[in-house]
């Protein structure tokens, strides 16, 4: 009977620290999933930054475009 206590303890033992290392590992994985998407989240930003600058940019070539064809039109008139 105290051998059969014996091995339930250790039996309960072991079974604690698996489940101590599995819940370790669990915990790691959600920490890097976290860290990627975080990253995956400044990346997006990053792209929303870079195509609003971009946009901008082209706006106002057009409308430098826009200027220069409405001067030489008024010039080519005179």
């Amino acid at each position: 009977m105290d051998v059969l206590i014996a091995e339930m303890g250790i039996i309960a033992g072991v079974v604690i620290c698996l489940a101590g290392i599995f819940t370790d590992t669990h915990t790691k994985k959600q920490k890097i999933k976290l860290k990627a998407i975080e990253k995956e989240v400044e990346l997006e930003k990053l792209r929303l930054e870079t195509y609003t600058l971009e946009t901008e940019k082209l706006r106002l070539e057009l409308e430098q475009s826009k200027v220069l064809l409405l001067e030489e039109k008024q010039n080519s008139t005179k």
